[in-house]
């Protein structure tokens, strides 16, 4: 039953949905990914230095690589590889038709998860689409957001923490032969110091993880393109006829390349799912826009540089030997094609990545079902201590335990998750356009950093504390005219 129900959300009702509102978000904006592309450089430089927690903020930067940290797991290097193997390698086009869609997607999710969220007292934000949901659109809809925050919880705070814990320590027993139990048992302890000091730790960390472990992936396989250039041009001719069946002995032709390429795409960048704009609610920014540009970005790293990362490795190997019947499959097939082009010390390199990537989703997973828990009642904090108690022991258990059929229970609640969202996005897409010309009509005047006037849009229920700019970073802005939001007392 619940083979018949992933099959029914992912195969069908998801892809349609999701390529369906990417496509109408892309259109609506005016290809918003496409315009502001250049800017998602700048707004990371500006909020390096803006807002650096003295005040208990968290940058647009450590957001970026929170959302990050959850986006890169393990679908980057063994679902990619499951997707040229069943797909064939036209699969990796369809996955970057995907992501440059989803960019939109993501732009207006984060946007909007920007412009409803809510201030806390230690100098945090909670925000997201229960949030969205809620506040945008109307009493009437309240459950939906509840909803909402429970399948996040069941998906993310417990499923998928358990799954990872179980991915980390499969590789780590593959890699260097240590028993999973004692894995498990020192995962829960690093994951305990890390939960317990609350949201910024979490960013300070995975601020320092995610950088290290996206580059050292990137680098190895820049490596083996270096080392193997004059193949390249083949490479990426053999993905674009493929992708367009004129490939006919590779994969299962067209249909299977164009299925398989947009459910991993979708699978790994998240854009639609509802889970990034949790996190990109908590970031201190001047306008929703700009985190909203951010995260768009962040699903460019995961799909077309990451992803990309392990399809270059796979085919410019000689392992994966397309139109021969059966095949090495998941990350079997990375390490083993990394280790052909590099040597043996590849198998190893691909297993302490994915280890690094499972590690960074915990942390992520982690504070999904925390924000989930926030919605219902944020102050009590013995709710949220219990909570971690309990991520901490699943990170032990899970560890140990064969967990095929949480996974594909994790499967159907995050379709259900999804569709909920985007039930949200297509109701809230008139606001998001809001949003967007505000951001636009500053840039067009010359504004460096636009910043958002939440008086000018009272009627969407905006939380106004959330607006309020520190006196320094108001001190800072060359033009008063470009900014009028009102200074926290």
């Amino acid at each position: 039953m619940l083979d018949l129900l992933n099959d029914l959300l992912w195969s069908k009702v998801l892809i349609v949905v999701l390529i369906g509102l990417g496509l109408w978000f892309t259109i609506g904006s005016r290809c918003v990914q496409f315009r502001h592309f250049g800017r998602m450089f700048r707004i990371l430089g500006a909020n390096q230095a803006f807002a650096r927690d003295k005040h208990g903020h968290i940058s647009s930067f450590q957001a970026l690589m929170l959302s990050v940290a959850g986006r890169v797991g393990g679908g980057n290097i063994a679902g990619v590889a499951v997707a040229i193997t069943l797909g064939g390698p036209g699969a990796i086009f369809w996955m970057w038709m995907v992501g440059l869609i989803g960019m939109a997607t993501s732009y207006f999710e984060c946007t909007l998860a920007q412009a409803y969220k809510t201030a806390e007292p230690d100098g945090t934000y909670r925000g997201g689409p229960a949030h969205y949901i809620a506040r945008g659109m109307g009493r009437r809809w309240k459950w939906l957001a509840a909803v909402y925050s429970v399948l996040l919880l069941l998906t993310f705070g417990f499923a998928f923490s358990a799954l990872q814990s179980y991915s980390v320590a499969t590789s780590i027993n593959d890699a260097f032969g240590i028993p999973v139990s004692v894995t498990g048992g020192i995962l829960a302890v690093i994951v305990g110091a890390i939960i317990f000091g609350g949201v910024k730790r979490i960013a300070k960390v995975a601020e320092v993880l995610v950088p290290v472990m996206a580059v050292g992936y990137i680098a190895i396989a820049l490596v083996v393109v270096v080392l193997n250039l004059g193949e390249l041009p083949g490479v990426l001719a053999l993905i674009v006829k493929s992708a367009f069946g004129l490939e006919p002995a590779i994969g299962g032709g067209i249909g299977a390349a164009i299925v398989m390429g947009v459910k991993r795409g979708l699978f790994s960048n998240e854009a639609g799912l509802g889970s990034a704009p949790n996190v990109a609610a908590v970031a201190y920014v001047r306008h929703p826009a700009s985190q909203g540009i951010v995260q768009a970005f962040s699903v460019f790293i995961d799909t077309l540089i990451v992803c990309s990362c392990t399809a270059f490795i796979v085919l410019l190997g000689d392992v994966y030997q397309p139109g021969t019947g059966a095949q090495v499959g998941g990350v079997a097939l990375t390490q083993a094609s990394l280790a052909g082009l590099v040597g043996e010390w590849g198998r190893v390199f691909v297993s302490v990545a994915l280890m690094l990537f499972g590690f960074t989703t915990i942390i992520y997973n982690y504070y999904l079902g925390e924000n989930s828990l926030s919605w219902f009642n944020a102050s009590n904090r013995g709710l949220v201590v219990l909570y971690r108690a309990v991520v901490i022991a699943l990170c032990g258990w899970g560890a140990t335990t064969d967990l095929g059929t949480v996974f594909a229970f994790a499967d159907v609640t995050m379709g259900l998750l999804a569709l909920a969202n985007l039930l949200a996005l297509a109701a809230l897409f008139k606001p998001g356009l809001r949003l967007m010309r505000d951001y636009d009509a500053q840039i067009d005047a010359g504004v460096a950093e636009p910043v958002f006037d939440a008086t000018r849009f009272s009627d969407l229920d905006i939380d106004a504390d959330a607006w309020r700019l520190e006196e320094e970073d108001r001190a800072a802005i060359q033009s008063p005219a470009a900014d009028p939001v009102p200074a926290k007392a």
